[in-house]
């Protein structure tokens, strides 16, 4: 009896202030309710009737509501069967009215919502957290559904707004004469609403009810400082031509990606200002790091420091600065094809195919091998072997601009194994990124299930070997019958316009980007194809397709290597400066060690020379450790001090690998035919 009698007179408390006679009575109430809860002031009688009394209130109101819903649908019928009423404000009408039904609706469930979330909390025991946490849960779910509804309620209010001042149009419309200039206007505006009726996507309502979809809440920050200090109303803000940013309880941030209206150009300004502050502070980033003999890229790497989240934090689109920055791995990918011929890829192929596939298993045994005496998970030690293992082809392919081919004629040139190398990494890349769901499922699996999970990683590589054969049939058929008439008709085509060239190329790159991420191979492996196959047409047009591409390629890579410096967090690499420079070393030269063992056994012995020049190119640590790390931290892999320190280690590698290239070039090769290419 006492839980019904809480539940009463909350169920009283919370009705609508306007159910109260005025604010003295409502005083009255809650009093009177305070004195029921502590048990005094009242017998027992007294607080029988009171109960008795709410619950009959409640009991009118309800059938209260259902003698207006009753009366609300009788007035639809009728607003229906009225011949004299236009359309539109017929449309308005009933609008009107299933707006205020839903509205009584959803009043009479929260009520009982609450009821029941009273009753609940009351069965409860509050030193049961866990069942806290459930009641919580239940609670924002409630509170997430209770605002979506809102959120819908308003806008069909907006939609009966409309309608309503559609039939005030129409109503005056037809009480006077319409100008020609009117009703051309009036024409233009009707095919306006059928053109935004068209074009508009559903996507709220299309997604809501799909499985997956959460219910979130969100800040939502204006773009325009100003905007916050002035009142305005949400439909102001709606009409806003500029970005909103979202921001959820994770701290994760969102910008517009497509308005409701596509008929209003936008853009995205943060994305501009980063864009364009990127580009400035690269100018004196890269011309420093010339000044003291360093590669350039290592400035635009220090200006992305200087611009992320460990410097000046004024980077707000870093996810679409890092997407950008992907477009100038793929013009570098394709640039390093365009020098690299597939005469030159025959030559090599066994040693590019062999190399790596050894050099990942030696590194996978080692380190299983620490992980077992460090005592670390094998799936991580797995995954951070593969990570570390990598080595990174756009640093290569910039020491590489413009290097040396072989000083020995017969002989295998460094830079043909050192890219076929590379390339081979990059599609174990996707086959790594491939295998990382049953990576994850093996952290948790039972011995029972050990068998299930490596057949379906063979199965995994059987798929890969299958989409490699696939590509390459199809890049033989490319070259036999197709690249040479259609880069014929681009120069044809594009004689005094560059234009139909480089959107010519552009456009064979994507397609080939494509085909092999279609085919679960890495998009990095089309670009590099791609290049190959044009670069089979003979020197003079390489070189013309080289002269266009290259401005590309040059401000693409900037934006990457900034991305990278988004990364890269100077205040934990020297609060633990000792530790990473001891991993750091210890992952250069174990990388260093098992490249030169592995050349030894590969290469043929009048080309062993170049082993140094090769295994000092993959003494690093590749950038795309940073997408693997990302993903394997989300997935629950490594932990978050892991993901830290392979990204730091990532860092210093890279910083390494110029002193340890240009140590090996000075060794190796005879100083006449040294080129600046670092």
């Amino acid at each position: 009896m006492k839980a019904t009698g809480f539940i009463s007179l909350w169920t009283l408390v919370s009705l609508p202030c306007g159910q109260l006679a005025n604010p003295a009575e409502h005083e009255d109430v809650v009093k009177h309710a305070i004195k029921l809860h502590r048990g005094k002031g009242v017998v027992a009688a007294q607080r029988k009737q009171w109960v008795l009394e709410s619950c009959r209130k409640l009991s009118g109101l309800l059938r209260q509501k259902n003698v207006v819903l009753n009366k609300l649908k009788n007035a639809i019928k009728a607003v229906e069967k009225n011949a004299g009423l236009s359309d539109e404000e017929k449309l308005f009408q009933v609008h009107t009215f299933e707006i205020f039904q839903k509205e009584l609706n959803e009043s009479e469930n929260s009520v009982f919502q609450a009821i029941h979330g009273l009753q609940r909390a009351l069965q409860g025991d509050y030193k049961d957290v866990v069942n806290m946490k459930e009641s919580s849960r239940q609670r924002l779910e409630a509170l997430r559904e209770a605002a979506i509804k809102e959120e819908m309620e308003y806008v069909e209010l907006l939609a009966a707004e409309k309608h309503q001042v559609e039939a005030l149009k129409n109503m005056q419309h037809q009480n006077k004469s319409l100008s020609m200039l009117d009703e051309i206007l009036e024409d233009v505006r009707k095919a306006a609403d059928r053109l935004e009726e068209e074009i508009e996507e559903h996507a709220f309502d299309d997604n809501k009810s799909v499985r997956g979809v959460n219910f979130e809440a969100v800040l939502r920050v204006e773009e325009d400082e100003s905007n916050s200090k002035r009142n305005a109303s949400k439909r102001e803000i709606e009409d806003d031509l500029g970005l909103s940013m979202l921001i959820d309880s994770q701290n994760n941030q969102y910008i517009l990606t497509k308005p409701r209206d596509s008929t209003i150009p936008r853009a995205d300004h943060h994305f501009i200002k980063d864009i364009v502050t990127i580009g400035m502070l690269s100018l004196p980033c890269g011309w420093l790091c010339t000044t003291i003999g360093l590669p350039t890229m290592f400035g635009y790497i220090i200006c992305g420091v200087l611009l992320g989240p460990s410097g000046l934090n004024s980077i707000k689109s870093i996810v679409q600065v890092e997407t950008l920055g992907e477009f100038g791995v793929f013009f570098t990918l394709f640039l390093v094809g365009l020098e690299f011929s597939p005469e030159r890829l025959r030559k090599v192929w066994k040693i590019s195919l062999q190399g790596p596939c050894y050099m990942t298993i030696l590194m996978i045994a080692f380190g299983l091998l620490w992980g077992h005496l460090l005592q670390i998970r094998p799936t991580q030690s797995v995954f951070i072997s593969t990570c570390l293992s990598l080595s990174s082809t756009p640093l290569v392919s910039r020491f590489l601009a413009g290097s040396v081919r072989g000083d020995k004629e017969g002989d295998i040139d460094y830079s043909s194994v050192l890219l076929g190398m590379l390339v081979m990494q990059d599609v174990q890349l996707g086959l790594f990124i491939a295998v990382m769901p049953t990576l994850i499922q093996a952290g948790v699996s039972t011995h029972s299930s050990i068998f299930k999970e490596i057949l379906r990683i063979l199965i995994l590589i059987g798929q890969i070997l299958f989409s490699l054969a696939a590509v390459f049939l199809l890049c033989l058929v490319i070259k036999t019958y197709l690249i040479g008439p259609y880069y014929r008709k681009l120069h044809t085509e594009s004689k005094g316009n560059k234009e139909i060239l480089i959107l010519g190329i552009t456009a064979f790159i994507f397609l080939m980007l494509t085909i092999t991420e279609l085919l679960d191979v890495s998009m990095e492996l089309g670009c590099f194809l791609a290049g190959a196959l044009i670069s089979s047409q003979g020197h003079m047009v390489t070189e013309e397709i080289m002269s266009c591409i290259e401005p590309i390629r040059d401000f693409l890579a900037i934006i990457f290597f900034a991305s990278i410096g988004l990364h890269v967090f100077p205040t934990f690499v020297i609060y633990e400066l000792t530790v990473l420079l001891f991993l750091t070393l210890s992952v250069v030269i174990m990388k260093f060690v098992l490249a030169v063992f592995v050349l030894s056994l590969i290469l043929p012995k009048t080309s062993q020379y170049i082993k140094w020049i090769v295994s000092a190119g993959l003494a690093q640590v590749s950038e795309f450790s940073f997408v693997l790390g990302s993903r394997a931290r989300r997935a629950g892999i490594i932990s978050r001090e892991v993901y830290l320190l392979i990204l730091s280690v990532t860092t210093l590698s890279l910083l390494l690998a110029p002193a340890l290239w240009r140590a090996a070039i000075m060794k190796c090769v005879p100083r006449p035919e040294r080129r600046s290419s670092t």
